[in-house]
């Protein structure tokens, strides 16, 4: 599905787009068309770009979540922000729809996870387990729906699936999210977890960023978020 790019934000070392739940970053197994790609070919369009055309990945989204993803234009962007998502320096906060109201309207989650890699998928285990590692994020309901519940995710770790092990884990799977312990899938093949905005200072120009990805063109969605304000 060859979608046109949503770019919230661009300039001489940085390219952020919204992603949608049918882009993969980077490639895996399946050989499809990654966001990557789609950049490159849009900058090398766009400036009319002889050659390759640098786009750094300084982080990743998986598959089926829609949202915020940085890129990094020129190798010196690139390695900046390397190393200010090492530091924690770059704020992501999430939404996601999930099927269970969760016990308290907000909360901070603390777990260990192990990750198994041929299922590609976490699990919450005890401390001790050997290669289980800490995770935390901090959750508040934005707004109660009649059958879902929207929340407003703020990770202090950054682990495999984290966001789906940790909410399924409290009995609140994300919508369409087959793999964690959702009812029925997701018409789009996506879940319903979205990277909402990220906060940072430019790598280069040193300036305070704050970006917002529109909410997916989708009537759950779009209902749940109608009057709410970042």
């Amino acid at each position: 599905m060859d979608e046109p790019l949503d770019i919230l934000y661009e300039d001489n070392h940085l390219i952020i787009v919204n992603k949608t739940c049918h882009d993969i970053v980077q490639g895996d197994k399946t050989g499809d068309v990654t966001l990557t790609d789609r950049v490159k070919a849009f900058l090398k369009r766009k400036y009319d770009k002889p050659g390759n055309v640098f786009c750094g990945v300084p982080h990743r989204l998986d598959r089926p979540t829609s949202g915020v993803v940085i890129l990094a234009k020129t190798s010196k962007a690139l390695a900046r922000l390397n190393a200010m998502f090492q530091r924690h320096e770059i704020r992501k906060t999430y939404w996601a729809i999930v099927q269970q109201c969760p016990p308290r309207d907000s909360d901070r989650l603390q777990d260990y996870l192990i990750r198994n890699e041929k299922m590609n998928k976490s699990f919450v285990c005890e401390e001790r387990r050997q290669g289980a590692k800490l995770a935390i994020l901090n959750y508040r309901v934005i707004i109660h729906g009649d059958r879902y519940t929207l929340l407003q995710i703020d990770l202090e770790t950054g682990r495999h699936h984290q966001i789906r092990a940790q909410l399924s884990h409290l009995g609140c799977p994300i919508k369409g999210d087959l793999k964690y312990g959702a009812r029925r899938s997701n018409v789009d093949g996506g879940i319903c977890l979205h990277a909402r905005r990220v906060e940072f200072t430019h790598p280069v120009s040193l300036q305070p960023l704050r970006i917002i990805a529109p909410v997916p063109d989708d009537p759950l969605w779009l209902a749940l978020t109608a009057n709410v304000r970042d």
